[in-house]
């Protein structure tokens, strides 16, 4: 009865009712661009290409665009463009005085600075657009098919590519805008989910017919120890450090205000998914310069096997890193104290001023070191499923950017939907609380 009337109470606001309605016609016009090929390709000699993007940093990519890399897609090259953009964007802000100043702008700094987000994705795109080509046409001649490459279909696909990864941006806006929000997110969440019921099948079969190793009741096990790391993605979703603050009284004429104390949620978590965004776009980066080689050898042919050792042990170290990076740009404990001396506020037993910064700063320090190996280890897990026995594809699941995007952005989304229901006097969708997104703000872009 509970989820029933929830569904009536969603379905009663005449807004949200609308705002899921446009962001369920935006997904499917996303999910049909999916499958229209480029002009010129034959669908029937893509078998090449859907076994090279079977495994490696290859089947993220795929992952990512919601199969589309496979497709030869007119959206093949997905959204990444744009991550990889908006990375570069915000390192630059970190080093370049001109940046800092837009971002210190408000609204017109963050307006220009998504000016520039999008000419360096499409600069991006003209990049990646032949490497993608180069490396359609190597795997279609490799199958037997044919596929006419001159420069100027070059040119003309690379355009289409890049047309259509900037239609996706313009859908992420449009859903952030009309939808339910976290637009950009939303997109690579639908892909991801794309992805799932193919992968639960193979691996679902694969352990039918292998009796002898473990069966179904392997498969269980596997269920089991999924929704676990589900369980401890959303407590590092959600997890948080609490800090007293006391607030002095203060008297206006014949009242007294304050004298209440509060408290500062410092999240174990801060960065969010970003870590692993920055991480993997970074590990990346090789594929792109050389093209999609299919040559893989030596030290690059180590940072292209996602599940081997040399690959993880970097890829662990770098979110470690930019979690540390991502948390001291988006939490900053001197504007925080600031804000305390302002409103009359202490941390009890903490002189205002320089000890409350450092004092914040060293929480920060003592739970991100934590927080940052766990998302490390969650970061990697889909390697160990991997070395483990599971399917591939189904231990992608298992944890890495996927699991964390399903987690955050369906956290997100549900808080955004039971914000919609409270402002209008409904109940929430849980009996036991509010729903706690990413509250930092940072949901995934």
């Amino acid at each position: 009865m509970g989820f029933t009337k929830t569904i009536k109470n969603i379905w009663s606001v005449e807004d949200l009712r609308k705002r899921i309605g446009i962001t369920l016609l935006l997904v499917i016009i996303y999910r049909f661009g999916c499958y229209v090929v480029l002009p010129g390709i034959n669908p029937d000699e893509l078998m090449a290409l859907k076994n090279f993007t079977a495994d490696g940093l290859m089947q993220l990519l795929d992952m990512f665009s919601g199969g589309a890399f496979s497709q030869a897609s007119i959206f093949a090259l997905g959204i990444m463009p744009y991550i990889t953009a908006s990375i570069v964007i915000q390192l630059l802000g970190m080093v370049l005085p001109a940046f800092q100043k837009m971002q210190r702008e408000g609204e017109s700094g963050r307006m220009k600075l998504n000016q520039y987000t999008r000419y360096l994705t499409v600069l991006i795109l003209v990049l990646q657009g032949p490497a993608y080509l180069m490396n359609l046409k190597y795997q279609v001649q490799a199958a037997g098919g044919h596929v006419e490459m001159g420069f100027m279909t070059i040119i003309f696909m690379t355009i289409v590519l890049a047309a259509g990864s900037m239609f996706i941006m313009w859908l992420g806006e449009r859903i952030d805008q009309k939808g339910v929000g976290n637009g950009i997110s939303f997109i690579i969440l639908i892909g991801i989910i794309a992805r799932l019921p193919e992968a639960f099948f193979q691996e679902f079969t694969g352990r039918l017919m292998n009796a002898q190793a473990g069966g179904l009741v392997l498969f269980l096990v596997e269920i089991i120890i999924l929704l676990a790391v589900i369980a401890g993605a959303v407590l590092l979703v959600q997890g948080t450090r609490k800090v007293p603050v006391q607030y002095a009284k203060r008297v206006v004429g014949n009242k007294q205000y304050g004298g209440a104390r509060q408290y500062i949620p410092l999240k174990v978590n801060a960065a969010g998914v970003m870590p692993i965004i920055f991480a993997q776009a970074i590990m990346f980066i090789p594929v792109t310069l050389v093209g999609f080689s299919t040559s893989h050898t030596g030290f690059f042919g180590a940072l292209t096997d996602m599940y081997g050792f040399w690959y993880n042990l970097i890829y662990f170290i770098m979110i470690v890193a930019f979690t540390y990076f991502y948390t001291a740009i988006t939490v900053r404990p001197a504007q925080m104290a600031e804000d305390m001396k302002r409103n009359n506020g202490f941390i009890p037993g903490i002189k205002p001023g320089k000890p409350t910064v450092d004092y914040l700063d060293s929480i920060m320090s003592r739970i991100t070191l934590p927080g940052s190996l766990f998302l490390g280890i969650v970061a990697i897990l889909p390697a160990i499923a991997h070395i483990c026995g599971l399917n591939r594809n189904f231990a992608s699941f298992f944890g890495g950017t996927s699991l964390l995007i399903l987690v955050g952005v369906i956290l997100d989304t549900l808080r955004i939907i039971e914000g919609h229901l409270l402002m209008r006097n409904y109940d929430g969708l849980m009996k036991d609380g509010r729903i706690k997104g990413r509250t930092t703000g940072n949901s995934a872009f």
